[in-house]
């Protein structure tokens, strides 16, 4: 699973980081977890608010911070 985060470097980027690797660890999911920082390739995504959380290629949620239960029901698929 390839999961990322895309945001420039906000607080609340750093929060849904947090938040997406803790419950990946908890659930023990294995996970390619990175943070993307270039606006182009944000972009490319089609994302215009950030922070977004994009798995395997999806845009899950862009301009805001889901839930836990939010982030484990879609890593957990």
């Amino acid at each position: 699973m390839k999961i990322e985060i895309l945001g420039v470097g906000c607080a609340k980027c750093h929060k849904l980081e947090e938040m997406v690797r803790a419950v990946a660890t908890k659930e023990g999911i294995n996970a390619d977890i990175s943070k993307v920082e270039d606006f182009k390739k944000i972009m490319a995504y089609g994302v215009m608010t950030t922070p977004a959380l994009v798995i395997d290629g999806e845009v899950k949620v862009a301009g805001k911070i889901p839930s836990e239960d939010q982030i484990k029901g879609w890593l957990k698929g």
